[in-house]
């Protein structure tokens, strides 16, 4: 598939995937939306990446939301489809067995803070703005903002950034966990890249099983999240990277991880 709105990039184990409609500040539209969808089922699938990076083209915005002159004059039946493909997609971010890491450079609103809060690590450079300022616009978050958002900074401080439509600088996503770290905006791609090579240096089919584990914590109560835990656990103990794990660390060097 050729892409129009997005640009991806491959090396050393790494997709970047960029958001690119700077004249729109990346807003996402039905097009860019079904993109994303195809680029992320291609890499899920390529043996060759290991770790997605998601960003945005420029400096000005990550994604500063849903396309809102593609949104403006739509039926009620036409919403709800849009909603259930941007929900459809970023669904596909948060399971695929992949880490996606999310690099907000500049405004990630609405759509753009959900596409943030549906990735695994979410780090920001110092000009990012985080919102969901839906409710000025007469609309609630329709791609997972008003079920991610709680679960990451908690239900009070979600319903007060979705009632009032407030935008927040990086420091305060930083303070109220909706982040893990602010750097500077010329820094953000080799932070995001420093991390996607340490997670790669690791067991990656752990990694994946952790990312599972975590997920399944969200969803069930804390005993049935155990009982997938020590299932997930017990399944690390049928991987060459287990043995090799730990044989390096009792012979005091270096894992030498396949990934299998």
């Amino acid at each position: 598939m050729e892409y129009k709105n997005i640009d991806v990039k491959k090396e050393e184990g790494i997709a970047t995937i960029t958001i690119s409609r700077p004249k729109a500040l990346n807003a996402l539209n039905t097009e860019t939306l079904e993109e994303l969808e195809n680029v992320l089922e291609v890499l899920q699938n390529d043996d060759g990446v290991k770790v997605i990076v998601i960003t945005g083209a420029g400096e000005k915005a990550f994604v500063a939301g849903a396309d809102i002159s593609e949104m403006k004059d739509m039926s009620v039946f036409e919403a709800k489809k849009f909603a259930e493909l941007g929900q459809k997609v970023f669904r596909k971010i948060e399971l695929m067995k992949k880490p996606v890491i999310a690099a907000v450079n500049g405004y990630a609103l609405g759509g753009g803070c959900e596409l943030a809060l549906a990735c695994d690590i979410r780090i920001a450079s110092r000009n990012a703005k985080f919102g969901q300022p839906e409710v000025g616009l007469g609309i609630i978050p329709g791609f997972g903002g008003t079920q991610r958002l709680p679960r990451i900074v908690g239900v009070s401080k979600a319903k007060e950034l979705i009632y009032t439509g407030d935008m927040i600088d990086a420091e305060e996503a930083l303070r109220i966990g909706l982040i893990s770290k602010v750097v500077e905006q010329d820094k953000l791609l080799e932070e995001a890249y420093g991390i996607a090579k340490k997670i790669m240096s690791k067991g990656l089919v752990a990694v994946s099983l952790a990312k599972e584990a975590i997920n399944k914590s969200l969803e069930v109560d804390i005993d049935s999240g155990m009982e997938y835990e020590a299932n997930a656990f017990a399944l690390c103990f049928g991987t060459q990277d287990q043995k090799e794990g730990m044989a390096a660390f009792l012979e005091k060097r270096a894992p030498k991880f396949e990934g299998r």
